[in-house]
């Protein structure tokens, strides 16, 4: 960790000029605007497996017409389809499962009084008037809602809002579109593919996860909440281009 500390000190240093005592909250998109570089081509990827396995649907739909009263079978019918077609059910969590490191790095970081026996130089770093290492409640405490720190969150609150609107609306659509081309309204994850109905109850909620965001901003320090409030950004813009 104190390797990583180091990591983000520098680049702090190599923003300060552009962003002065905000210069480490730059860093922190940078650093998040890099790790979502890295993992692009795996959404890349998902977002294929997404518009191959709507494809399959209507061949799915098939099966289940001939194999409906054979689970067996049809469960064999619908696992050979999809290795012909090399298509996974489960391939769209990757993206997501390979950022958790990242956020728990930054949580940890930023939740530390010190690094490697020495005080935790990065809790000195601000973004304007909010702490780093500060959380929602911290702000209420000083200054309260509208005070200096207090408005730094008001404001991310409100990019996440905008944000799980936009990525609301364009779940809803996906699985709209998903349901359509199967031909039934629930048939966007077939129950006879292991583990797609839990990806099936994934895709259920997923059209409101981004306002669960809102919680995560406000309960992890405000390192933390730069990050997910910057990937979540990230992950509307990139869904919107990839999945339209």
């Amino acid at each position: 960790m104190s390797v990583f500390a180091t990591l983000v000190e520098q680049l702090a240093d190599l923003l300060r000029p552009l962003f002065g005592l905000s210069a480490a909250a730059a860093a922190i998109i940078a650093f998040t605007a890099l790790v979502r570089l890295l993992v692009h081509p795996l959404s890349r990827a998902a977002a294929r497996g997404q518009k191959a396995r709507a494809a399959l649907q209507p061949r799915i739909a098939e099966l289940r017409r001939k194999h409906g009263k054979n689970p067996e079978k049809l469960q064999k019918a619908v696992m050979e389809l999809h290795a012909e077609e090399k298509v996974s059910p489960l391939s769209g969590c990757l993206p997501s499962l390979l950022q958790l490191p990242a956020f728990f790095l930054l949580y940890h970081l930023f939740s530390s009084g010190s690094i490697g026996g020495e005080p935790n130089a990065l809790l000195t770093h601000q973004l304007l008037d909010a702490p780093l290492g500060g959380r929602w409640a911290d702000a209420l405490d000083d200054g309260g809602a509208f005070g200096g720190a207090g408005l730094v969150y008001l404001v991310l609150f409100a990019v996440v809002t905008v944000v799980a609107y936009f990525s609301y609306r364009l779940s809803r659509r996906m699985t709209e579109a998903s349901a359509a081309m199967a031909g039934t309204a629930g048939a966007g994850a077939d129950p006879q593919v292991p583990g797609a109905a839990a990806m099936g109850g994934v895709m259920k909620v997923m059209p409101f996860m981004s306002f669960f965001t809102l919680v995560t901003v406000a309960v992890v320090p405000l390192a933390a909440a730069l990050y997910v409030v910057t990937s979540t950004t990230w992950s509307v813009i990139e869904r919107s281009v990839l999945y339209r």
